[in-house]
C-alpha cells in the first residue's frame, strides 16, 4: 500500500528563503532521490516576491517590464516545471515534494490530483471554505473561478520537482503584475480574502502537513527546521 511506502516521508521548513535557493536544493534533493540517498521528502518554506515561467510560459503573460520588476527587486526565472507563469511571495506556503512516483504507480494526473485533495479537504475541514478543481482545462484548487493554489511539477527519471503555492497571507494586488498561469478570465484570492482575518502562518503549514500526510497515506514523518543560507 501506499501508506506502507511512503512510512519516510520527511518534511524540510525551510522558512523564508529566495528561490534561488530552493531551486538550488530541489535539484540536488532530486539527485539524492534518484539514487535512493534520501527518502520522499516535502520541502516548506516562503519566498520573497518572485516570478516564475513554466515550459509553456510565454513573456506576454507579464504585465510589466523586466526593469520595472527588477527595481522592486522581483526577479524572473524560467524553469523546467508545466504552467505558465506564477507568483510566489510573503504570506504563501510554497511546498515542493521530491518525490518517487515509481513508488505511486508512476501516475502523473494521480498525483496532482492528489496535491489538489490536500487543499480541498484542508479548506473544507478547518474552514468550511468549498473549494473544487476545474476538471474541464486548468489544474490548481479553486474556490469559486478565484484559484487558491496553484500546482505546477516536473518529473525526472519519475521523481517530482516543484509543486504547489498556497495563498495564504499572501498580498492579492502583487498578482496584477501577471496574468496568472497564463488566464485571463479568472482571479486570485487567499484564505485571509475569504475569512477576512490574518491567518496564523504557523498553524497553517501544519495543516499542510497534516492533510498532505492524510492524503498521501503518510504514517510517520520526519519534520526538521532548516534555516539555510538566504543568498542567491
Amino acid at each position: 500500500m501506499a501508506g506502507d511506502l511512503l512510512m519516510k516521508l520527511n518534511i524540510l521548513k525551510l522558512g523564508l528563503l529566495t528561490y534561488k535557493a530552493a531551486l538550488d536544493l530541489q535539484e540536488k534533493m532530486l539527485l539524492l532521490r534518484q539514487q535512493n540517498e534520501i527518502p520522499d521528502t516535502l520541502i516548506l518554506l516562503e519566498h520573497p516576491p518572485v516570478l516564475t515561467l513554466g515550459r509553456r510560459g510565454e513573456y506576454e503573460n507579464i504585465l510589466f517590464s523586466k526593469e520595472i520588476l527588477e527595481a522592486q527587486g522581483v526577479k524572473i526565472y524560467e524553469v523546467n516545471r508545466g504552467g505558465d507563469v506564477t507568483y510566489h511571495g510573503p504570506g504563501q506556503i510554497v511546498g515542493y515534494p521530491i518525490m518517487d512516483l515509481s513508488q505511486l504507480g508512476k501516475d502523473i494526473k494521480e498525483f496532482v490530483y492528489k496535491i489538489e485533495e490536500v487543499f480541498i479537504r484542508l479548506l473544507l475541514n478547518e474552514f468550511e471554505i468549498k473549494a473544487t478543481r476545474d476538471k474541464n482545462k486548468y489544474t490548481g484548487v479553486w474556490v469559486g473561478n478565484k484559484k487558491i493554489t496553484a500546482i505546477g511539477i516536473a518529473v525526472k527519471r519519475w521523481i517530482t520537482m516543484h509543486g504547489f503555492a498556497f495563498n495564504v497571507n499572501t498580498d492579492l494586488t502583487h498578482f496584477d503584475w501577471i496574468n496568472p498561469c497564463g488566464i485571463t478570465d479568472k482571479g486570485v484570492s487567499s484564505v485571509k480574502k475569504l475569512l477576512g482575518r490574518e491567518m496564523d502562518f504557523f498553524k497553517m503549514n501544519e495543516l499542510v502537513i497534516k492533510y498532505f500526510s492524510e492524503v498521501f497515506e503518510a504514517d510517520r514523518m520526519d519534520v526538521k527546521c532548516i534555516r539555510p543560507s538566504r543568498n542567491g
